[in-house]
């Protein structure tokens, strides 16, 4: 009896134990179970997350595509306002440039047309001055004339001799009215001559300031 009784304990804590390492087995078991759904959630939200760095990568490389791009742009952009910038540099120099001819054209005009005013004046009291010696001596000459008509013949040699001289004085006013009249009328060419290069100096300038007036439009669109 004692040893069945014995054999029986035995057989009992046998089973216990074992129940206990089922237990055990079952615990670990689920423990693993756990494990693993915590794993496939956190590689679940690996993968999600990759997912989400491959669509941030593709956006960055978008962005960066577009900033080289745009980088490119603003490259030409201000290669390009360089070279306007020099343009306009060059035309602002040839402006000044031609301002300077203008002003330098305008004061010797302005002199030439002065002394041509002055002699013009000296011209026309010079005309007026031979007239007058040209009307005292045709006055003259019709009064030696009248006495050349004297039946008489009183102080006919001497006459002849005024006549010659008055014919002389005459055509010696002649000669230097029409040196005058010359050189009025080479005054004149010039005078036309400077006209004309003060007027093809205007033209030029007038397409200059047209050429400077369009090139800010074209910097303002190339800009924008």
């Amino acid at each position: 009896m004692a040893l069945s009784s014995a054999f029986r304990e035995r057989l009992e804590q046998m089973e216990h134990s074992r129940n206990q390492r089922l237990s055990l087995l079952q615990a670990e078991k689920d423990l693993q179970a756990n494990k693993s759904q915590v794993l496939a959630a956190k590689f679940a939200n690996i993968r999600a997350m990759e997912r989400r760095c491959l669509v941030l990568e593709q956006k960055i490389a978008s962005q960066n595509f577009k900033i080289s791009a745009t980088r490119s742009e603003i490259e030409s952009l201000v290669s390009k306002y360089n070279l306007d910038l020099q343009q306009l540099r060059v035309l602002k120099s040839e402006v000044c440039e031609l301002e300077e001819l203008e002003n330098e054209k305008e004061r010797f005009y302005g002199l030439k047309e002065s002394e041509m005013k002055e002699f013009n004046a000296q011209v026309e009291r010079f005309v007026l001055e031979c007239r007058k010696q040209v009307e005292e001596l045709r006055n003259r000459l019709n009064e030696l004339k009248l006495r050349f008509m004297d039946p008489q013949g009183k102080n006919r040699y001497l006459d002849n001799f005024q006549i010659a001289a008055a014919e002389m004085r005459k055509s010696e006013l002649l000669a230097e009215k029409e040196n005058l009249d010359r050189s009025l009328a080479t005054n004149y060419q010039i005078r036309a001559q400077l006209q004309k290069q003060l007027q093809n100096i205007l033209i030029m300038q007038n397409q200059k300031r047209m050429k400077l007036t369009q090139f800010p439009d074209r910097s303002s669109n190339s800009k924008s």
